[in-house]
């Protein structure tokens, strides 16, 4: 009897184990395009960048537009901007919407801002400006270096048609009006 407790034990506990990292492709993909985005962009491969997006989005601003303003950010002389983690929240299932998929993404970027090349009031509005849009518990300003480290909440939505390549949009509420174009409304009321 002890036996055989002690093997439907083991049987369980394997197929529970099995269960658990049974992997879905969806989510791999997703997760891949959404790594490839962050590392174009970490190492200012920003052509690259703009190649992961949905190409929907190019209609309510150009690739031009979208490439000048990474530059900007990512390659701005005055404020250095190094992402220095990445880590995943949720991938959304897939839904099948007119012929193409879109799952919603939440990650969270750890960055490093250094601000060492401005002045101190430069550098304080840079400061306010990031603790409202991050959050004030999610920037901290590092004084010796000159710099903000910010945890970046992130949402993006991941369109596919085929369900292997996935091109982004990123889905935060201050561009839920210009999305409107883009991105079906069953996926818009879940931003």
């Amino acid at each position: 009897m002890k036996d055989k407790l002690i093997i439907l034990i083991f049987i369980f506990t394997a197929y529970f184990s099995f269960a658990q990292t049974k992997v879905n492709p969806d989510d791999q993909a997703i997760r891949k395009s959404l790594v490839y985005f962050v590392n174009t962009i970490k190492y200012k491969k920003i052509d690259q960048a703009v190649e992961c997006i949905y190409p929907k989005f190019f209609t309510i601003n150009s690739k031009e537009q979208i490439t000048q303003l990474l530059n900007m950010t990512y390659n701005n002389p005055f404020v250095k901007i190094d992402i220095q983690d990445m880590k995943f929240g949720t991938v959304g299932k897939p839904e099948l919407i007119s012929g193409e998929y879109f799952s919603l993404s939440n990650y969270y970027l750890t960055m490093k801002a250094n601000v060492s090349s401005m002045n101190e009031d430069m550098k304080k509005k840079a400061g306010e400006m990031m603790i409202s849009k991050y959050g004030k518990t999610n920037v901290k300003y590092i004084a010796n270096e000159g710099s903000y480290v910010i945890t970046a909440p992130m949402k993006v939505c991941a369109i596919s048609k085929d369900r292997k390549t996935w091109k982004l949009v990123f889905a935060d509420n201050e561009f839920k009006s210009q999305l409107v174009k883009v991105l079906p409304k069953k996926i818009l009321d879940k931003i």
